[in-house]
């Protein structure tokens, strides 16, 4: 059996197999969400943008084509080698731990797609939101776009299976401790494999304890990506903008 001591996030999102369960994500949908963001916070033609946990950087990718100067970060060096293929003058990609202060000043931080509240040590969230409160200019906005905990755990399936690429994964889901849990087992080429995803059940209230410690201001809160208003019993998705 493949399990790894490694942090779940730093091994987990390093296998290809990540990429395979999750291959059918809604770019498109996502790309509509880069649109709108980027013109309610009216950021300049050129403007510079901090893609953090960008992954194989796709939406750095849109958001350069978009007319913006793009870094995108992330802590899978396997996923940085594979998005530096798309690198140019006005966009770069590093390996980097987004708890840590990237040496660069930006119009915008983005956190995209429930990449936050990952750690073991919780400390690691606060400092994660001090950083990207250092990485914004004078003008700059930060973005949090997290789950909504309270609609996930409402409607909270607790066992399917996905086959993907003729591959079963097997997914559990249960809250515990304070952390939503998909436990993801399956074969592939033969061997099996166990991998987990934790992610700390951050409400709302939860964020503005942790705005208030890292001395950043909650501007604004939605609830979709269309920027519909966010309901906590019945939005998706938990998008903060704060500065």
């Amino acid at each position: 059996m493949t399990k790894s001591t490694k942090q779940w996030y730093a091994s987990w999102f390093d296998t290809p197999y990540y990429h395979i369960l999750y291959k059918d994500r809604d770019y498109s949908e996502a790309q509509g969400f880069m649109d709108n963001l980027t013109n309610y916070l009216n950021i300049p033609e050129g403007g510079k943008i901090l893609d953090l946990a960008c992954g194989k950087g796709r939406h750095s990718v849109y958001l350069n084509k978009l007319g913006y100067n793009l870094t995108g970060v992330d802590l899978s060096e396997q996923s940085i080698a594979y998005a530096k293929q798309f690198e140019n003058e006005t966009l770069k990609f590093d390996v980097h731990d987004m708890s840590k202060t990237y040496p660069d000043t930006f119009d915008a931080v983005f956190n995209l797609f429930t990449s936050f509240g990952y750690f073991e040590d919780e400390n690691c969230n606060l400092k994660t939101i001090a950083s990207i409160k250092a990485e914004l200019n004078e003008f700059g906005f930060g973005v949090i776009d997290f789950m909504n905990v309270n609609y996930i755990i409402e409607n909270l399936v607790e066992e399917n299976v996905k086959t993907v690429e003729g591959i079963d994964f097997y997914l559990k889901r249960s809250v515990n401790d304070g952390y939503i849990i998909k436990d993801i087992s399956f074969k592939a080429d033969g061997e099996p494999y166990e991998f987990q995803e934790r992610v700390k059940a951050f409400t709302l209230e939860d964020f503005k304890v942790l705005f208030e410690k890292a001395g950043v201001y909650l501007l604004d809160v939605f609830g979709d990506y269309k920027l519909h208003p966010y309901h906590s019993k019945t939005s998706e998705r938990l998008i903060m903008i704060f500065k």
